[in-house]
């Protein structure tokens, strides 16, 4: 059985065009004349359209305002990661030697990109709904409790309190550099305390680099 094959049926999808199935394991570092950014602008709309969906139909007592958090705590990088390892997707990205050598078949960054490209591909060849499926049973493989409280760690609220508490002062947050295309632009955020450099988050929202700033700087504060 070829990789490609074993993808497949990890998937619990055959593709009908193998071209696009490389083009979405495709990493920009292979050289090759074709690359899967292109699937994975797609892929992110059809993860978030999908996300969207579910928790429309399964939290109808949730506000907005909830159902967006939970949504940014499904659909993002380290989530798609979580998913793309549940797929074994490392072990079947094209990726240069040296990227390789770097351990790029367990980067996050990498895992989420193809993760998201795969769903692109499937949405294109197959539609919503096959799309749908494949990505929800996954989700729920993953995630098997989806609610605010388990997906929800508002680590900006809790240091807040925390350095109110024992400093009397609030943290501060500063946009040290954004990067990457605009369709997954990147944030780094720096956090200060007393004007002190804490801690630094980097995400693909300034929100999510902010949050993974906090969570350093309370396992500093407690540590």
């Amino acid at each position: 059985m070829s990789d490609l094959r074993k993808l497949e049926k990890i998937l619990g999808y055959s593709f009908k065009n193998e071209q696009i199935l490389k083009e979405a394991l495709t990493h920009k570092s292979s050289k090759q004349p074709y690359n899967n950014e292109r699937l994975e602008f797609l892929g992110d709309a059809v993860m978030d359209l999908i996300v969207g969906e579910y928790l429309f139909k399964n939290f109808s007592k949730t506000n907005e305002g909830d159902m967006s958090k939970l949504r940014a705590a499904l659909v993002n990088e380290k989530s798609f990661a979580t998913m793309a390892n549940a797929l074994n997707l490392g072990d079947f990205i094209y990726i240069s030697q040296s990227e390789q050598n770097n351990g790029g078949r367990e980067k996050p960054s990498i895992l989420s990109d193809a993760f998201e490209a795969i769903m692109g591909a499937i949405y294109l060849e197959a539609g919503l709904f096959k799309a749908q499926e494949i990505a929800l049973n996954l989700l729920q493989k993953c995630y098997p409790k989806i609610d605010y409280l388990s997906l929800v760690k508002d680590y900006k609220t809790e240091l807040q309190e925390l350095t109110q508490a024992r400093l009397g002062v609030t943290p501060v947050y500063e946009l040290v550099r954004s990067f990457g295309p605009d369709h997954k632009k990147e944030f780094e955020m720096a956090l200060f305390i007393n004007e002190r450099e804490i801690s630094r988050g980097m995400a693909g929202s300034k929100k999510e680099a902010q949050q993974i700033a906090a969570r350093i700087a309370i396992e500093k504060i407690k540590g």
